[in-house]
């Protein structure tokens, strides 16, 4: 099913999107991620999301009209907004094999620009602040710039990002400074009722500062596309066929090709029921170090059921290959996640989601070897709501767990918070 792209710039998200972003968030790091949904949504990039639907775009859903920008000159629109959030945890790796108990303090001041109806740019510097001494306080920083529009049959989505962060994550098991820069260009067309074409380029590349306990990090630069042929066969049963390849550097170490192919299903079996599910495989030519080409099974599912306006449940399902942060690895993730959103006494939202993922490391070079594999699980529970109309509070509880082959990288926390955000 393809989508279209809405020339005009909506505000926040539906029901459905708002744990979307949820399953996107619960990977990488340790420490409970801040919820999407205080943030201005990014609208104009809906439409051309290559190869990323979601059940959740064929249902569909109506936006929070916005408030009043806080200042508007001619066609630019200013909204800041300000995030507060408190987290105590145990059982945060510190570094490989330590496990340390910290509250955190955290302040998100993000400054949105709408700039006319198509370009929204979003700045976001983060400060995080540990009780422990054996945490590093941080600013992290964060900025995007997306937009998109339609001419006649065609649609164009363009975004640029760049982050900075240095939080505690799962695969090193210590506080990593990362620094990423993505872009994303996305190009659709329709050729008919019934046929489609959506082109996709990506370029992301990703830099590591080296420390003491993880000194053999990698950086990497990834250029990849992936391409799809609609075919809508009913209004509500579509097919594609998606080509795509890709090419990372690893370092100063290694190199990796790659090519695949997938086909793609989209139902909207009712209007309160839709399946998005795609599936191939990824053939890789290690092209440093005499290892043998791979080929990997890889797959997508996306299933979403809203059965009541205040009530939405959804299952996703991933297999997804990517550079490892150690030297001449690749990673091999598999995951699932369950979602339920319950909205409750007209006010209050209930959020609840549990996930389970096993993640394999594979060595990219014959000089290099690694047997490694964790297995992890997360759970969460949030409850929220919205007070004077631009405002939200949230209570929220996570625990997580690994256990990895690898020694040091086995780990249990529980962590509990309380979130407040405004927009001005």
């Amino acid at each position: 099913m393809p989508l279209k792209l809405s020339p005009t710039i909506g505000y926040g998200c539906t029901a459905l999107g708002s744990f979307v972003f949820v399953a996107g968030a619960v990977a990488q790091g340790v420490v409970a991620p801040p919820p999407m949904d205080f943030q201005v949504a990014d609208p104009t990039l809906a439409a051309t999301r290559t190869g990323q639907l979601h059940a959740g775009d064929l249902l569909g859903g109506t936006a929070t009209p916005p408030p009043e920008p806080l200042l508007q000159l001619g066609p630019v629109n200013f909204r800041p907004n300000l995030t507060y959030r408190f987290l105590y945890g145990d059982g945060i790796p510190s570094r490989p094999g330590v496990n340390t108990t910290t509250a955190i303090n955290e302040i998100y001041p993000g400054l949105v620009f709408e700039l006319g109806p198509h370009w929204v740019l979003d700045y976001t510097p983060s400060f995080h602040l540990y009780s422990s001494s054996l945490f590093r306080d941080v600013m992290d920083q964060s900025v995007s710039l997306k937009g998109g529009t339609t001419y006649q049959d065609w649609t164009l989505g363009l975004s640029q990002s760049y982050d900075s962060t240095d939080q505690p994550m799962v695969e090193t098991g210590t506080q990593t400074s990362t620094e990423t820069y993505a872009t994303a260009l996305n190009l659709g067309y329709q050729f008919n009722q019934k046929l489609s074409l959506e082109l996709g380029l990506n370029q992301n590349f990703r830099f590591l500062t080296q420390n003491l306990t993880a000194s053999n990090l990698q950086d990497s630069r990834d250029w990849s596309s992936l391409d799809w042929l609609n075919y809508q066969v009913w209004p509500r049963l579509g097919l594609a066929l998606g080509l795509g390849g890709g090419y990372i550097e690893l370092g100063s170490q290694s190199a990796v090709a790659s090519e695949q192919l997938q086909g793609r299903v989209t139902w909207k079996a009712t209007d309160k029921l839709a399946l998005v599910a795609s599936g191939g495989g990824e053939d890789r030519q290690f092209l440093d170090g005499n290892q043998p080409s791979a080929i990997t099974p890889i797959f997508g599912v996306s299933l979403m059921y809203q059965p009541f306006d205040v009530t939405a449940v959804s299952l996703d399902a991933n297999r997804t290959i990517s550079p490892a942060y150690f030297q001449s690895q690749m990673t091999t993730s598999t995951s699932i996640t369950a979602h339920l959103h319950q909205r409750l006494l007209g006010k209050l939202s209930l959020d609840l989601t549990g996930g389970y993922r096993v993640t394999s490391y594979e060595a990219t070079t014959s000089a290099a070897s690694t047997s490694r594999e964790d297995k992890g699980a997360t759970w969460s529970v949030r409850l929220s709501a919205p007070f004077r109309n631009r405002g939200a509070t949230a209570l929220f509880y996570q625990a997580s767990q690994q256990s990895s082959s690898f020694q040091g990288y086995t780990y249990s926390s529980t962590q509990v918070g309380l979130e407040i955000s405004y927009r001005f």
